[in-house]
């Protein structure tokens, strides 16, 4: 790499050494309503530790209202009612991160996300109810557990709409709780359970319009969105054996949807922080993604809602080590990751930082597309940028894993951590899901 690029990668470095270096980017937020944090990989603990620290600034800096996670609404809203000290609801959040059960628990069920939600517990046990900071999940994957939640909320609250929950029961029951199966069945039967699921929706739907406050309607908010999530994961699984972005964009939609939802019930002025994946969080219309006809939460958010400021941030390391599996739904292990590729992004950034960590804070651009490569700037030329997902296969390295990108413009920030760590789950795991992956592997 010339000479003359290390030395502008260094000039546009911020020493990234401990939480008040985070400083340039607090003052890039500034007033952003909207602000997701990414990670290259689910298994490593650093992303984690410093999404944490950034986030706990947010909270008490900038009085943002909720994080919102990729993972599953139930599981979440269980670590919710714990973390806002609900009654009855665990005191300890991490008994119930880990009981999750969907793989890969140790996206969540780890001791980071454990010290996070601990701490946010004693925040919001120092306000009062109203103002306390929420945990939510934005995923689509938990048709069954979603459908159990609803018929469970109808039984308590309101007996005489449980008929319309029992006939979308019955319809998904011969799958035996595999959505492998129904994704199969519904290709013979390409309505599947959609009628029923619209037919149950639509009576959530208005029900949660005659919520009343926000403060007062957390059951019916959740029982609305567990039927939002059994209509995105119903069209999810039909989607699934067809290949291509509609699978993908289903599941970005379905999040960004509810991230909307979730402003929504949190009111005017409402402020959310999202911790997901960078493949989810970056603008896909800055990778080749765009090419396959693939949109991303953060190009969504974008799109929607940039007058309102949508900060995006993404992470990367260019060597460490990694939790994940060899195959979807396999015991995960801890794995090394091999030093990234030659001419890669983080290939890049670790020859010029010589190995340091940095923080990138870039200038305010108006999108175009296709990527505006080729302005002088490194940032806005085109690298292969790495991602792992919860299955990977480091001997794959030279043939995949890598997203090409304009950095500048998938992300506003950028924390580069160079040498990077396994997370730590909270109980051992095994090979229990047949859930199916989509692209880039299970993230």
């Amino acid at each position: 790499m010339p000479g003359t690029e290390q030395t502008r990668i260094r000039r546009a470095a911020l020493p990234l050494t401990d939480q008040t270096s985070l400083d340039p980017l607090m003052d890039r937020i500034g007033d952003a309503r909207y602000v997701l944090l990414g990670e290259a990989s689910h298994g490593t603990a650093d992303y984690y530790q410093v999404r944490d620290v950034l986030t706990r600034r947010l909270i008490e800096e900038k009085g943002f209202s909720f994080v919102a996670v990729e993972g599953d609404w139930p599981d979440c809203q269980a670590v919710h009612c714990s973390v806002v000290a609900a009654p009855g609801a665990p005191e300890d959040p991490a008994r119930v991160l880990a009981d999750f059960r969907r793989w890969p628990t140790w996206m969540w069920g780890n001791t980071d996300v454990a010290a996070f939600t601990r701490w946010l517990r004693r925040h919001n046990e120092q306000l009062p109810p109203e103002r306390r900071v929420g945990f939510y999940g934005l995923d689509v994957y938990s048709l069954w557990e979603s459908l159990h939640a609803v018929l469970e909320h109808l039984r308590e609250h309101d007996p005489e709409r449980v008929d319309d929950a029992l006939e979308a029961y019955r319809c998904f029951e011969p799958y035996a709780e595999d959505p492998e199966s129904y994704a199969v069945a519904a290709r013979l039967a390409p309505e599947g359970c959609e009628p029923q699921v619209l037919s149950l929706l639509t009576e959530l739907r208005r029900t949660a319009g005659r919520a009343g406050s926000p403060d007062g309607s957390l059951a019916e908010f959740a029982a609305r969105q567990n039927a939002e999530v059994l209509a995105g994961a119903e069209r999810y699984y039909r989607a699934m054996l067809e290949g291509g972005p509609e699978s993908w964009n289903i599941r970005d939609r379905h999040m960004t949807d509810t991230l909307d939802r979730l402003m929504e019930h949190h009111g005017p002025g409402a402020k959310a922080v999202v911790w997901e994946h960078n493949t989810h969080i970056g603008d896909a219309r800055a990778t080749d993604m765009a090419d396959t006809g693939m949109v991303s939460v953060g190009q969504l958010m974008r799109e929607r809602h940039m007058g309102k400021g949508v900060v995006l941030v993404g992470f990367g390391s260019y060597s460490g080590t990694v939790v994940a599996a060899d195959a979807w739904g396999g015991v995960p292990r801890v794995m090394d990751v091999p030093p990234a590729r030659t001419g890669s992004l983080e290939d890049l950034l670790h020859a010029a930082l010589s190995g340091e960590r940095a923080l990138f804070v870039f200038p305010h651009v108006q999108f175009q597309r296709p990527p505006t490569s080729g302005r002088g700037e490194w940032f806005h030329e085109e690298h292969g940028h790495r991602a792992i997902g919860v299955v990977y296969r480091p001997g794959y390295e030279r043939l995949g894993n890598y997203v090409p990108t304009v950095l500048a413009e998938r992300y506003d920030a950028f924390c580069h951590l160079d040498r990077t760590r396994a997370l730590t789950p909270l109980r051992p795991m095994a090979a229990e899901s047949r859930e199916q992956q989509t692209w880039p592997a299970g993230v």
